[in-house]
This record gives structure tokens, C-alpha cells and sequence, in this order.
């Protein structure tokens, strides 16, 4: 596998917790601010003291009630799932009470689970706290200047997170160094496959119309990154501040995006086709 170094790279494919934004903004603000909110925000916002997997009041916004509904169901499936292989969870009722399912989303949260609707339920109480000026988001100084560096030299930038697309737009959205969404072409969760499976890095080239050996995925982490290398990827580790010990392989190593070095641009492509997916995850700018 050839390095970011002396290899075309084409598209910048980014982690987010300890590659953009310290470990320390999502484990000891975000991660707080959705536990204790949790409770308040399925209160209300959901349609009755019941979580329903029938037909929604005719009040509701249709959109947003079947999106409740395709969570709730998502989390009475993991939740089967959790008790079928012997972990215990907080039972489920069908269908739920707000009680039950505050202990099930608790329950995950203490396992740090990149579940699926749990990223879903962060990032909508994220959202709220954002709107409410309760939350600001953060990157490290240096990732707006690589943002506008590698727009510069005409790099596809991209963000691979567990987080939900949703929670992904607004952290970034809502940076103390403006809005920083501009730069950003795709954005990819959980819905297109878990990070230390090689599969979900071939489906992101397959979105982006890549070839796996013109991105460059950048983590903290590096189960993540042997996963994306398996895929064909170039692979860098990001060892910032706070972030675990890794243990020493084959990916390059930087402490900052000042230290990635300017990407060669090899000869223009055409631009990629305008991604789509069933579920709207992701989209071209």
C-alpha cells in the first residue's frame, strides 16, 4: 500500500472523534448533554405515552413520525438481538413505554454501542441543543486550514463517523471556527456498515465513484484504519491530545493535518456522480 506521500490521492475521507474534535468534546460534553436529555426529549416528542408502531396523529409530521417509528423498531430489534446472545438488557415491551426505552438507550450508552438508533436519538437531541445555543461544536485549529487546502487543491472531503449524518452535519455546522459543512462533499454512519468492517469502506468508494487507492482515510484509531486499508484505502493515524495509545503498523502517523502533506493531484477526473441512498444518508454538495 503506497502512502499519502507518493500516491494521488483524490478524496480525504475523515473520523471524526479524536481526528477532528477531541475525545474529551464528545465524552465529556456531548455524550453527557444526551443522557440528560434523553428522557425530556422522547417525552416530548413522541406522540403518546406509548411508542406506537401504528398509525401517527394526524398532527404529526408524517416524515418525522415514520422516523420515530423506524427507530423505535430498530431498538426493539437490537434490544431481541441483546437478550437472544445473553448480555441481559433492560427489557423492551411492544410497544415500548418511555420508562423501558430511557433504560434500554442508558444501557447502550454505558457500553458506548455505535448502535444504529441510538447515534439516530443522539444527534436529534444534539440538534436541539445546538439550535438552542446550549452547544457549540469543535475541531482542532488545524482541520479548517487543511479544509481549505485540500478544497484548494480540488480533494473530494468526506466524513466517515458512528455518529449519525445528522449529528455529523450539525457538530460541523456549528464549529467556534464558523461553518464548516461548505467544505464537506458526503457524509457516512453506521447505515452504510460498521468502521472495522473492510466491507463499508468499499461501499464508500463504490458511493463516491472511487477507486478504494485514491482516498485517504484518516483516524485515531487503528482497527479502523487496518479495516480501510484492507479495502485498498491509504491510511493515516491522527494521535492527538487524549487519544488512547495505538498500537504501532503500517499506517503513516500525524499529530496534526498541517503535517499530512500536500496531496498529489494526479490528472482531472471527472466529477463523481451525485451519491443517493434509500435512507438519504448521503449526499454530494
Amino acid at each position: 500500500m503506497m502512502s499519502p506521500h507518493n500516491m494521488d490521492v483524490r478524496t480525504v475521507l475523515l473520523d471524526i472523534e479524536g481526528t477532528t474534535t477531541p475525545i474529551d468534546f464528545v465524552y465529556k460534553v456531548l455524550f453527557p448533554y444526551a443522557r440528560a436529555h434523553a428522557r425530556d426529549f422522547l417525552a416530548s416528542h413522541l406522540p403518546s405515552d406509548k411508542l406506537q408502531l401504528v398509525e401517527p396523529p394526524a398532527a404529526a409530521d408524517p416524515d418525522w413520525s415514520e422516523d420515530i417509528k423506524a427507530q423505535v423498531a430498530a431498538f426493539l430489534r437490537e434490544n431481541s438481538e441483546d437478550r437472544q446472545r445473553g448480555l441481559e438488557p433492560p427489557s423492551l415491551p411492544q410497544p415500548p413505554d418511555p420508562d423501558s426505552l430511557v433504560a434500554y438507550v442508558f444501557w447502550l450508552m454505558d457500553r458506548d454501542r455505535k448502535s444504529t438508533p441510538l447515534k439516530w436519538l443522539q444527534g436529534k437531541i444534539w440538534e436541539d441543543g445546538y439550535r438552542m445555543g446550549e452547544l457549540r461544536g469543535q475541531v482542532f485549529a488545524d482541520v479548517p486550514r487543511a479544509f481549505e487546502r485540500w478544497r484548494a487543491e480540488g480533494k473530494q472531503i468526506c466524513i466517515f463517523s458512528s455518529g449519525s449524518v445528522l449529528a455529523q452535519k450539525i457538530l460541523f455546522e456549528n464549529t467556534e471556527a464558523g461553518d464548516l459543512t461548505p467544505y464537506i462533499d458526503a457524509h457516512f454512519d453506521t447505515n452504510i456498515g460498521a468502521k472495522i468492517e473492510p466491507a463499508s469502506y468499499t461501499r464508500i468508494a463504490d458511493a463516491l465513484g472511487r477507486d478504494p487507492a485514491e482516498i485517504l482515510f484518516v483516524s485515531d484509531l487503528a482497527t479502523e484504519l487496518d479495516s480501510a486499508r484492507s479495502a485498498g484505502m491509504m491510511t493515516t493515524l491522527c494521535v492527538r491530545p487524549g487519544n488512547p495509545p495505538q498500537p504501532d503498523g503500517p499506517h503513516s502517523r500525524v499529530r496534526t493535518f498541517d503535517e499530512i502533506p500536500e496531496l498529489a493531484m494526479g490528472p482531472q477526473s471527472a466529477p463523481s456522480p451525485t451519491l443517493k441512498s434509500r435512507s438519504n444518508q448521503w449526499t454530494i454538495s
